[in-house]
């Protein structure tokens, strides 16, 4: 039977099973594939909560969602069109997210009546026609799987563990997906056990090969390349990019790059990028608490290295005396939040925004500092170089808030010249002569910066108030409170380091929607398709979230009503209302996911209709 070819602009796909499925390769796969074919991409991996959940129950299921695209997004995509499910676990708890009449390619070697008990199912939806409004193959993946490797004598147990490769080589096939890519990631990966990579590649041939030669499959779907800005791109993740920017900041200011990291979801993988840049000059350390890891960092700046941790909030938690410690100390360090939802453990493979007020003011004493916070996953390249430029030039403590989503998140990112980035001034204080400690710069307040052991330049920091320009201990009031007022406007002098705000929209209107981090490719999607509508609404992200920006306030102003969402219970709302005294509407989610385009657009419509979304 001749089968037909479409054309799709773009084409949002979902693989999920069990967490020791490989799902997660799978989507990474199609992933860097789809961007070596030019696609412009988003994704979205959600792992687990629970690190050895029963095989084929709920809580064990893991996914990988992406959405492929010939035009420009902002987003892994909302309901999918097509849905890999391994198990009946993996069904249930991700059938809700496919369209009407969405494929669905389903695993039968695992609906056997335990699998379908363990995944809350009386009686199987194979056979109760709950499933009759989806296009629905059924195949017997884990017995063919085992048949196409049949020839290299493996166990059962290794032979289905290729799997995933044949469901991958499937996908590949109904979207016109190159396998070479892959071929030559399998022989890498397993390049010392030569017959596991035969065994997955045999695999994934065998997926495709199913649906070229089965009936079942009458259709193939292709996604043309999107036209995005000339140059060199790479796939990269958020915590990927965060490395990237501290390396980049490394090489551009001439300074040594230092990482102490405690291990923590959704954190950690900063600490073992970093740790493959050591011909870079990059020094990383395993610390053995988090509060060992942000006072190594502070050690570091003290000797003259641009110093960075990364946590998550747990962590931050811990890690709060010692910022306040860099704070008033006045040495530079940047220190990297990746949110994930708690509180406490919480659910720590899920994402959340609920960190901000804590960031705000979760520290004892007067002790504002710069939070930035990037606003999709290549983005944290740009913030952690900008956060490590402002710690530098204005010799203080800077917080960047990411969060799960970016962190794990995947999608194309334009290589950046060196000449591209903004300059980086160091200037460490080398001449006795007038020399103190506490000196401010009359642009940024900043304090010299010397290095330990440079002769005429000895002096003592610590937690003790300092006394203004020599750094002596002081307990004089009038001193302290001088002091404060000094370290909140080097934070207030920021301002004059933020670019002018850029409005998605008329600069006047009925309604502004106002959004920081990874909320930002959801609300800027919705709001597109309700200025497409006809709708009064415009868009302002902040990535400067303290301070902000000096112009925020004569825009919101201009606007009849401000709507902020936001994945948590309202944060930046009671920021805002308090600064700026108007009555914001929140749009609020904590359901530890990001949130749909779909989400956004019915606040849009129930605040321009005068209803709490």
């Amino acid at each position: 039977m001749e089968k037909s070819v479409q054309e799709l602009e773009s084409v949002t796909i979902r693989f999920a099973g069990d967490s020791g499925d490989g799902m997660q390769t799978s989507g990474a796969q199609f992933t860097n594939v789809s961007a070596l074919m030019g696609n412009d991409l988003g994704t979205l991996p959600d792992y687990p909560a629970e690190i050895r959940a029963p095989a084929g129950s709920l809580a064990g299921v893991s996914g990988f969602q992406l959405q492929v695209s010939s035009r420009e997004i902002f987003t892994p995509g909302e309901e999918c069109d097509a849905l890999v499910a391994m198990n009946p676990a993996a069904l249930n708890v991700n059938l809700g997210t496919l369209k009407p009449n969405g494929v669905l390619i389903i695993n039968i070697d695992n609906f056997k009546p335990r699998n379908l008990a363990m995944a809350g199912y009386e009686e199987s939806p194979l056979e109760n026609g709950s499933l009759d409004g989806y296009q629905v193959y059924e195949v017997e993946m884990s017995r063919l799987t085992r048949d196409a490797v049949a020839e290299l004598g493996l166990s059962n147990k290794n032979a289905e563990r290729c799997k995933n490769f044949f469901a991958l080589g499937m996908t590949f096939w109904l979207y016109h997906r190159d396998m070479q890519p892959t071929i030559d990631y399998i022989n890498d990966k397993f390049g010392k056990k030569p017959e596991l990579a035969k065994a997955n590649i045999l695999a994934l041939e065998a997926g495709r090969n199913f649906c070229e030669n089965t009936e079942i499959f009458n259709t193939s779907y292709t996604i043309p390349p999107a036209k995005l800005r000339p140059g060199r791109y790479r796939n990269i993740t958020g915590n990927t990019a965060v490395v990237l920017g501290m390396v980049a900041a490394s090489q551009k200011s001439g300074l040594d790059l230092f990482l102490a990291s405690y291990p923590i979801t959704p954190a950690s993988d900063i600490l073992h990028v970093a740790s493959h840049y050591k011909n870079f000059g990059v020094r990383t350390v395993q610390s053995e608490d988090e509060i060992a890891a942000v006072c190594m960092a502070i050690g570091a700046a003290y000797g003259g290295s641009l110093a960075f941790t990364a946590t998550s909030g747990p962590g931050l938690a811990l890690k709060t005396e010692a910022i306040g410690l860099a704070l008033i100390a006045e040495l530079p360090l940047v220190v990297f939040d990746i949110q994930r939802a708690g509180p406490s453990t919480g659910l720590p493979t899920k994402t959340e925004q609920t960190d901000l007020l804590f960031a705000y003011y979760g520290r004892p004493g007067e002790s504002s500092i710069p939070i930035l916070a990037p606003q999709q996953s290549s983005d944290c390249f740009n913030i952690a170089y900008e956060a490590s430029r402002l710690a530098i030039k204005y010799m203080m403590p800077v917080l960047v808030l990411s969060d799960l989503y970016l962190a794990f998140g995947a999608e194309p990112w334009l290589i950046p010249s060196s000449e591209d980035l903004p300059p980086f001034e160091v200037n460490f204080r080398v001449d006795p002569e007038g020399f103190q400690p506490y000196l401010r710069d009359p642009e940024t307040l900043a304090r010299p910066w010397a290095i330990p052991g440079t002769k005429g330049l000895e002096h003592r920091i610590g937690g003790l108030e300092k006394e203004d320009g020599t750094g002596n201990v002081s307990y004089d009031p009038d001193n302290h409170h001088k002091m404060c007022e000094l370290r909140a406007e080097k934070v207030r002098r920021i301002q004059q380091e933020i670019p002018p705000i850029q409005i998605d929209g008329p600069e006047k209107g009925e309604l502004l929607v106002l959004s920081w981090g990874s909320t930002y490719g959801a609300v800027r999607t919705a709001v597109t398709r309700k200025q497409d509508q006809g709708k009064s609404v415009s868009h302002v992200h902040l990535r400067f979230l303290n301070p902000l920006p000096k112009d925020l306030g004569g825009i919101l102003y201009n606007f009849e009503k401000v709507l902020i969402p936001e994945l948590n219970l309202g944060q930046l709302i009671r920021i805002i209302r308090d600064k700026y005294l108007i009555p914001a509407i929140g749009f609020n989610k904590v359901r530890a996911l990001p949130f749909d385009c779909g989400d956004i657009e019915r606040a849009i419509d129930d605040t321009l209709e005068g209803k709490q979304p």
